[in-house]
């Protein structure tokens, strides 16, 4: 908080730092006579009729009364908390989406609409890593007309947390009465590691360029096998695992110096086998073959299991990013 040369607390932001970085204290309780205080840090989204915006890393939106401030100020962007390889926001967007490839999109400015018969939000969403080039609600009306000719919700996907992210969009998405539906961590970290790692003995992964039924049977979200096996198979370079029997299957995406890592789904009657640590680790050998030294994966913020693995592999949040739905 921003104490003056007296030893006092000072607000020093106004409505004109709206769309940088700030720190907050305000007065959240007076109890027993005394004052207790709440610290926000986070985008400064808006100050409007008396109330503060705040945007915080993970996505979550503080609504905060200017009377209620006691500090405030501007502080520097939030490094990315990584181990083991830089990279830009711009960069890992852009291979994730190599990683998810849609059956369609067209371009708005900077904005890509994608679209793929609704498997996967990720391949089903707006991934706006610019300017659209039209007004935002122009924008969005558009975005909801080519989804609905495709007769699929509109969605967007609006990231959090690392320079270069989209705060701001968030924010006027809420304002305009869209819902975050989704929220998921992007995480980062060095490859050989992972391969390296002490996995239990429990058999041979056996790794192939395309899905079988066993594998789509494990992975338990094909409504439509043929719809899934082409988009699964799609990206730079594709490996599918998995441990007989449909135990535990993998899929790893080889992009230049990036390997992603996705569906790690496990045989519930098996689970704290260490089976998703041998399917990573074998993998990543394979990525490694290719030239890759970084690894980075998508994880949804309500998995503990998952995160708790990605823990223990070394992998660290870069950025966060949520998919918000247009109001009905």
């Amino acid at each position: 908080m921003e104490i003056t040369a007296g030893g006092l607390l000072e607000v020093r932001i106004t409505p004109a730092d709206v769309g940088k970085r700030v720190s907050v204290r305000r007065v959240e309780a007076v109890v027993s006579g005394s004052p207790e205080f709440t610290d926000t840090v986070g985008v400064l989204t808006s100050w409007d009729q008396g109330v503060l915006l705040i945007t915080k890393k993970d996505g979550q939106s503080v609504r905060i009364s200017e009377s209620s401030l006691v500090a405030g100020k501007i502080v520097p962007p939030a490094p990315a908390r990584r181990r083991g390889p830089a990279a830009s926001f711009e960069e890992l967007s852009r291979v994730a989406a190599r990683a998810w490839q849609p059956l369609e999109s067209e371009r708005l400015g900077g904005w890509t609409l994608r679209a793929a018969a609704g498997f996967t939000r990720r391949a089903n969403s707006v991934l706006p890593l610019g300017d659209p080039g039209i007004p935002l609600d122009d924008a969005l009306a558009r975005v909801t007309s080519w989804y609905a000719e495709r007769s699929l919700p509109a969605y967007v996907q609006v990231a959090t947390g690392a320079a270069g992210t989209q705060e701001m969009l968030g924010a006027e998405l809420e304002r305009r009465g869209w819902v975050n539906e989704v929220s998921a961590e992007v995480r980062i970290g060095a490859l050989a590691p992972v391969a390296d790692v002490d996995a239990p003995a429990v058999g041979d992964v056996h790794l192939t360029r395309v899905p079988d039924g066993e594998w789509l049977g494990r992975y338990g979200k094909v409504s439509d096998p043929d719809l899934a096996r082409r988009m699964l198979v799609e990206g730079p370079s594709v490996w599918f695992a998995a441990l007989p029997g449909g135990r535990a299957i993998g899929r790893c995406v080889v992009d230049g110096r990036w390997a992603g890592f996705a569906a790690v789904t496990v045989d519930p009657a098996h689970r704290r086998e260490g089976l998703a640590t041998a399917v990573m680790a074998a993998l990543a050998r394979r990525a490694l073959e290719e030239g890759a030294s970084a690894a980075w994966l998508q994880v949804e913020t309500d998995n503990p299991g998952a995160l708790a693995l990605y823990d223990g592999l070394g992998f660290a949040t870069h950025h966060a990013y949520h998919h918000y739905r247009a109001a009905s």
